[in-house]
């Protein structure tokens, strides 16, 4: 894991001069990196799934306790698959995307592969400390990628709001990060959890920590910066506005979770900002013409749903959360991904200019309808079983009389139903007149 993490660091540096002699087909050489990680990630599986939990060490600053720690349990695990697959084919997508463009790709090329392993090393981690510091570089990588059409004033715009949104958030979250280190006596995440610290100090860690991973994930109120992130390139929206970077904060809740569930704040917080966000995002999603920006507040709806199944703290909602938190990063990454396919070959995503497609192009029609489907939770979709998942988990919480379990329910129906109502506003607005 470390010698991957290390050839993450590396292999960007080369990039640049690759693309300059062979253009956009470098992105098949910077595929190979991430395929190779996914590969090394499904060989673990039975040892992971075993309990016998890989992990590698290396002392990186030892005066105040910091190592390079990799430690894949099933989470982690889980993580690294959405991480480095989606990745690949991403990097693949682009060379077709990026095809006969040479301005900017070499450094396009570069930061979407070290974002890739900033990544990578973020979900697999188990120093906190380390944590943070991947967690701020992915910030400083995203705001590159989204800028990328650095002429456009909407770009640098966007690039400059989410950067300032997730990075504010990133310095209230490493102080969280210093108290929870200094209470805990350890910088290990797992020794951490296994023990929780207890306190008033800790309940403010927790709290600020959460003020980290709410913005990271676009939850209210730090949702505005996801919509504007449209801005990027298509394979940026894809990668990490569905399937890498915005599960970073949506991964530190899940992660936390078992250890800090019964803080006094944390279900109220989590349940009460995930729900609303699901509503708001799921409201907006029905009012944009934009097919970008349908599925950017989709998103945006669908990581309140997280928040909420992630936090809620019990086993079987976390189980349901992290069947939502793939099946997510599955149809979302396909649906931008097909928005740039149409960008490119018509130059616009208004639902209003777009009439017939579904006829010209059948089997991406077909291909939207599955991934809708699942993101609806329409048999026999993965997301089928996460949400019927989901909404047995909470269903038991209410008829055991849990306050807050009912509290999701009802958001969770509600913002269900609008998940289908844009879907299908969605594939009416792309492919039918």
């Amino acid at each position: 894991m470390l010698v991957f993490l290390g050839a993450f660091a590396a292999l960007p540096l080369l990039l640049p001069w690759l693309v300059s002699r062979i253009g956009a087909r470098a992105f098949f050489v910077a595929a190979v990196l991430p395929l190779l990680a996914f590969v090394h990630a499904v060989t673990l599986a039975p040892a992971v799934f075993a309990g016998d939990i890989p992990f590698e060490e290396y002392r990186w600053i030892p005066a105040i306790d910091v190592s390079l720690s990799m430690r894949m349990d099933v989470l982690g695990w889980l993580l690294t698959l959405v991480v480095t697959g989606v990745g690949a084919l991403v990097m693949l997508y682009c060379r077709w995307y990026f095809r006969g463009k040479t301005q900017g790709v070499g450094q396009f090329s570069a930061v979407l592969l070290a974002f890739a392993g900033a990544m990578y090393g973020l979900v697999l981690t188990d120093d906190i400390v380390v944590l943070i510091m991947l967690w701020e570089i992915t910030s400083v990588l995203s705001y590159l990628l989204i800028g990328y059409y650095h002429a456009r004033s909407s770009s640098r715009r966007a690039a400059l709001q989410a950067l300032l949104v997730t990075t504010l958030g990133g310095l209230v979250m490493l102080i969280g990060v210093v108290l929870m280190v200094v209470q805990a006596g350890t910088s290990s995440l797992s020794a951490i959890l296994a023990d929780p610290p207890t306190g008033t100090v800790v309940d403010i860690a927790v709290l600020l920590l959460l003020v980290g991973a709410l913005s990271k994930s676009a939850i209210f109120p730090f949702h505005f910066w996801l919509p504007g992130a449209m801005a990027a390139p298509t394979p940026v929206s894809a990668y990490l506005h569905a399937a890498a970077m915005v599960k970073a904060g949506i991964y530190l809740v899940a992660r936390l979770a078992p250890g800090f569930a019964e803080t006094p704040f944390w279900r109220p917080t989590l349940i009460t900002l995930g729900v609303f966000t699901m509503l708001l995002g799921g409201f907006q999603a029905l009012r944009e013409r934009d097919l970008k920006r349908i599925l950017a507040f989709g998103t945006v709806s669908q990581l309140g749903f997280l928040t909420v199944m992630l936090g809620y703290g019990t086993r079987d909602a976390a189980l349901a959360g992290v069947a939502l938190l793939l099946s997510h990063a599955l149809f979302k990454s396909c649906l931008f991904l097909i928005v740039g396919v149409i960008d490119r070959q018509l130059n616009t995503r208004d639902i209003g200019q777009l009439s017939g497609l579904g006829r010209q192009a059948p089997v991406m029609a077909t291909a939207s309808f599955i991934a809708i489907g699942s993101m609806a939770g329409v048999i026999p979709t993965l997301g089928f079983v996460a949400k019927e998942t989901a909404l047995t988990a909470l269903l038991h919480e209410a008829e055991a009389g849990a306050g807050w379990g009912i509290v999701a329910l009802i958001g969770i129906v509600l913002g269900s139903a609008l998940t289908a109502a844009y879907g299908i506003r969605f594939l009416w607005g792309a492919y039918w007149t």
